[in-house]
């Protein structure tokens, strides 16, 4: 199931190119994520259960400067092999073309022992696609 988020640049998301800093989008790629988490996972999940991110492949096609608006969606394509799956993320200006583009590849932890778990199908299927 797609999730969506918009976000604005502010000034603080800005670099010396006048645009929002690769960081940054790295940071908002990790913000829809855990919202898309939080969101549908229950209470007792999110309190037994982290993500870590293990991977990011980031393609950037434009930019942004401050106080521009972007719509971030986020998409889980495919079941989960083991602790890990790959989630999609597109962010999308209002112009309607594509900004940045990214596959992150998350792991699931358990929280109290910090150790991977094996991602159950009753957990991934309200986030898949």
């Amino acid at each position: 199931m797609a999730f969506t988020l918009t976000i604005t640049a502010t000034p603080d998301d800005i670099d010396e190119l006048g645009h929002v800093n690769n960081a940054v989008w790295v940071k908002w790629i990790q913000d829809i994520a855990v919202a898309h988490w939080t969101t549908i996972a229950s209470a007792e999940q999110q309190a037994a259960y982290i993500w870590v991110v293990t991977r990011h492949e980031i393609d950037y096609r434009g930019n942004v400067g401050a106080g521009e608006t972007v719509a971030g969606e986020t998409w889980v394509p495919e079941p989960p092999r083991g602790a890990r799956f790959d989630r999609h993320v597109r962010f999308t200006g209002p112009d309607g073309k594509v900004k940045v583009e990214a596959v992150s590849t998350w792991a699931l932890l358990d929280r109290a022992t910090g150790r991977l778990q094996r991602v159950r199908p009753e957990l991934a299927a309200p986030f898949l696609s």
